[in-house]
């Protein structure tokens, strides 16, 4: 059975010892009942995985011995989608669960001219990035960025492959033919709507590659979806 993971953001690789937060604590020994002489597991979010002991089982205070450090592979290119949230919070928030588990380094708010939601709730939403990062046991924390313009991510971008997938009727190939594995990729993703054709127009001339996910018109969040699925697969 695989042992439980939790989130030590600030555990130190040379840590002899550490001490749960009050909210760990009482996920791990009241709800989880897990008790001293126990083994479970950290992550810090950036790579390390922490094999420990529990030697004190307070439910406000869990302290665990640490018994190994190990550093696991990060992933050999980095794969980012810059999007454009919904004014329906639960669906964006149902996107950044789901791509965290199947896997994404980078997700970028996107403002563009159709965006409905400008603003975001960074704390809520780093919430739902760590806890879909300790179900799926991984052990990097895929890095939420502020939200950014349109115009000034596609002109200042400098990724090794840039993707748009839009709607228009314009020549466009499915991603999965377009994008070439290993390299490093960023892929926007449009509002409701769709982004504009001046949008599209400046994005091309900036070196996007016009992608289609698919024979479909898909929301803004199952477009996220598709997206990261396949770019992962590819």
């Amino acid at each position: 059975m695989d042992l439980p993971v939790f989130f030590a953001p600030d555990l130190l690789t040379d840590a002899p010892a550490y001490t749960m937060n009050e909210d760990t604590s009482k996920y791990c020994i009241q709800v989880l009942r897990h008790e001293k002489g126990d083994k479970v597991l950290l992550a810090d979010g950036r790579g390390h995985k922490f094999t420990t002991e529990i030697t004190d089982d307070n439910r406000k205070k869990c302290v665990v011995k640490i018994l190994s450090v190990e550093t696991m592979p990060a992933p050999e290119r980095s794969l980012r989608i810059a999007i454009a949230f919904t004014k329906n919070a639960s669906r964006i928030e149902w996107f950044l669960e789901k791509a965290t588990e199947i896997g994404i380094q980078t997700i970028i708010p996107l403002v563009s001219q159709r965006t409905e939601k400008e603003k975001i709730k960074a704390e809520r939403l780093q919430n739902i990035l760590v806890s879909a990062m300790l179900q799926s046991q991984q052990f990097y924390l895929p890095e939420l960025q502020e939200p950014q313009a349109f115009d000034k991510l596609v002109k200042n971008n400098r990724d090794a492959q840039r993707l748009i997938a839009h709607c228009l009727p314009e020549q466009k190939s499915p991603l999965q033919e377009t994008m070439q594995p290993g390299k490093d990729t960023l892929i926007l993703i449009g509002p409701e709507g769709d982004f504009t054709p001046d949008e599209i127009k400046l994005a091309l001339e900036q070196g996007f590659i016009p992608v289609s996910l698919g024979n479909t018109r898909l929301r803004t969040e199952t477009a996220g979806m598709v997206a990261v699925t396949l770019m992962n697969t590819i």
